[in-house]
């Protein structure tokens, strides 16, 4: 599914992010991914969504090497990954409703279809009844789930989080977790990006490690000569 074959990304004044990192991320797995703040998690994420482009290295997704493809082909790659961010990103002036129905949108989905896809979006995350509410009056861990609804709503193959339970509780960290493990469940690989290295141990899911923009643990090392 996700191939980095020595990786690298160079931000211009020289920062280094990420330095020849190599792993291989099995479609249908679930997987994490840590490290310390400005280790290069947000980076790494960043490369596979296409939206920084590594600066050596070549970088598989699906078979197709996003080192090298041309912009014009980024949005027909981005229709096959969701994005969780830790901020949600939601629009305040738009119901939940319409939140979620933005990638549909943007896609060009028939409107009967939208409605259909959107209303089964919510109601995997839990939040049916909260179609027609702003997002301002929902809690924290409902507006994670409507970010989520939107991630998940055109039915992508791969799942990105990056610290998607980072403003959250330890029980509504659980929640989005468990979240998170359902889609996995049915066949949508999963890379999250997290701090909450306590979580992560209770859920015994592989774990990718960046130190300094290197690799310093890889439980995908034994899949990744698969």
């Amino acid at each position: 599914m996700i191939r980095f074959d020595n990786v690298c990304k160079r931000y211009p004044g020289g920062h280094e992010a990420l330095n020849n990192v190599s792993f291989h991320l099995p479609r249908g797995e679930m997987a994490f991914l840590t490290g310390h703040s400005g280790a290069g998690k947000s980076t790494l994420l960043k490369l596979i969504a296409l939206i920084e482009r590594p600066s050596r290295g070549n970088l598989l997704l699906d078979g197709i090497n996003l080192s090298s493809v041309s912009n014009r082909k980024i949005p027909y790659i981005r229709r096959n990954i969701g994005i969780v961010f830790q901020n949600h990103h939601l629009l305040y002036d738009r119901t939940v409703f319409d939140n979620v129905s933005l990638p549909l949108i943007i896609a060009g989905y028939q409107h009967k279809e939208i409605g259909k896809r959107v209303r089964a979006a919510l109601d995997q995350v839990g939040l049916l009844k909260k179609e027609k509410s702003a997002p301002i009056t929902l809690s924290g861990g409902e507006q994670q789930r409507v970010g989520i609804a939107r991630a998940i709503v055109h039915k992508p193959g791969l799942l990105l989080a990056d610290e998607p339970t980072g403003n959250l509780d330890p029980e509504l960290s659980k929640e989005i977790m468990a979240l998170f493990e359902r889609f996995n469940d049915v066949g949508v690989s999963v890379l999250i990006a997290s701090h909450n290295l306590e979580l992560i141990k209770q859920m015994g899911n592989p774990v990718i490690s960046l130190n300094q923009g290197q690799l310093s643990h890889n439980d995908l090392s034994v899949a990744s000569h698969g």
